[in-house]
């Protein structure tokens, strides 16, 4: 079959709703890091005590993702979904009612937003086999998915100064919880997402990491997470040795264009071959991005640079996810995506420190590095577990009915 463009995919039967739906609640994730700092600034706290709790709300997502996929897989999505919700903005209400004073109240309301953020990301991958007919259409939505990503992280920042500047701090800290809700419904009420049951499963304590596939992906995805949060942090020591704020806006700016370039290009044609391959070949050309950065030259060669370096990323992502689906045992598909959110997370919040402390005494270029290393890490990491990552046997996991909105199977009989 020919692929399809994205308007054709986005005409299919509920696909624009529940894509537009999963990033309007997810964008607590691109709002709440500078909400949760400007607010806490704005109520008297020091640097410190916001970006610990900034950063306690991120392990708190990471911790939760998991679960709450467990969960989605065993009891359905509106029901899970719709209650972590709503337990999230009812943290995100309690920090902006308490502020930081008393300090367990604020942790304990940081923690909740965190931990019950539904697991939009890993819902939405888990539906698109049910409602695209074709392996082709879901690699394509896979791309369109991770591409949109680059747009979520800047209109979420957007909105939160917007709203400081219209009404309050607080009121920015309240808003990123009920987009939250507000996204969440959009889904949960959709007849695919109502419809959808995963595969009966085999009782197991580990669940989806019980598969040897899907730890090298997280180990892959972890490396790839800690480049991406070095890379922010880098920006960061480039701005101030290049002008200050504005450059560094434009580095992390170019590098999204990049990103967002790489994904819908990815997606725009049809892979042939199976994924696994594709997906090691991918790791190499981002991995291959990187160090071009560690000169950090002046900004005019800097932009192309930093667009370069993103434009691997996308499609990366887009194609872990399809090798996510088919190595994830059998109904425990909601979980296994969120895991990788989860290792993409803690990555990043590992990156962040690492760059941190490599950039103090060595500079940008030492920033850099760190994503290069990552970045090489996570190549390596796929290429040295071949024998692991190998074509699935999905042969002895029962089929799925499309039409009953039961978590789907495509077939692995593709030729490289």
């Amino acid at each position: 079959m020919a692929a399809t463009g994205y308007g054709d995919l986005l005409r299919a039967r509920h696909a624009a709703r529940l894509l537009a739906g999963t990033l309007l609640g997810r964008l607590p994730n691109a709002m709440s890091a500078l909400a949760i700092v400007l607010f806490l600034r704005s109520q008297g706290s020091g640097y410190g005590l916001a970006g610990t709790l900034s950063a306690l709300y991120g392990l708190a997502v990471a911790i939760g993702q998991p679960l709450l996929g467990r969960a989605v897989d065993r009891r359905g999505q509106p029901r899970v979904m719709t209650a972590a919700a709503l337990l999230s903005a009812a943290g995100f209400a309690l920090l902006a009612v308490n502020g930081p004073r008393p300090l367990p109240v604020a942790v304990l309301a940081v923690v909740l937003a965190g931990v019950a953020t539904p697991p939009l990301e890993g819902g939405l991958r888990a539906l698109w086999p049910a409602v695209l007919r074709h392996e082709e259409q879901v690699q394509k939505a896979y791309a369109l998915d991770a591409a949109a990503q680059e747009v979520l992280f800047t209109v979420g920042p957007l909105l939160v100064t917007l709203t400081v500047a219209a009404a309050s701090e607080a009121a920015a800290v309240v808003l990123t919880g009920l987009l939250g809700v507000a996204g969440t419904l959009v889904v949960v009420t959709s007849a695919p997402s109502r419809r959808w049951r995963a595969a009966a499963r085999e009782a197991h304590w580990l669940g989806a990491l019980r598969s040897r596939g899907l730890a090298v992906l997280l180990g892959a995805c972890l490396f790839i997470g800690v480049a991406l949060g070095a890379l922010s942090l880098a920006a960061v020591a480039y701005g101030d040795a290049h002008g200050g704020d504005p450059a560094t806006a434009y580095v992390l700016a170019a590098n999204g264009a990049g990103a967002l370039a790489g994904g819908l290009g990815y997606g725009a044609r049809v892979w042939t071959g199976v994924p696994e391959r594709r997906l090691r070949l991918l790791s190499l050309g981002l991995a291959a991005c990187y160090p071009p950065l560690l000169p950090a030259p002046g900004l005019g060669w800097m932009l192309p640079l930093a667009a370069l370096s993103g434009f691997f990323l996308a499609p990366t992502l887009a194609c872990a996810f399809l090798v996510v689906d088919r190595h994830a045992p059998a109904g425990t598909v909601t979980e296994a995506f969120s895991w990788i959110v989860t290792a993409m997370g803690v990555g990043a919040a590992l990156g962040t420190a690492l760059a941190g402390l490599v950039a103090q005494d060595g500079g940008t270029s030492a920033g850099f590095a760190v994503s290069a290393v990552s970045g090489a890490a996570a190549m390596l990491v796929l290429l040295l577990t071949g024998r692991i990552l190998t074509v699935p046997n999905l042969e002895t996991r029962p089929e799925k009915d499309r039409n009953g909105g039961v978590e789907p199977r495509f077939s692995t009989t593709h030729q490289a």
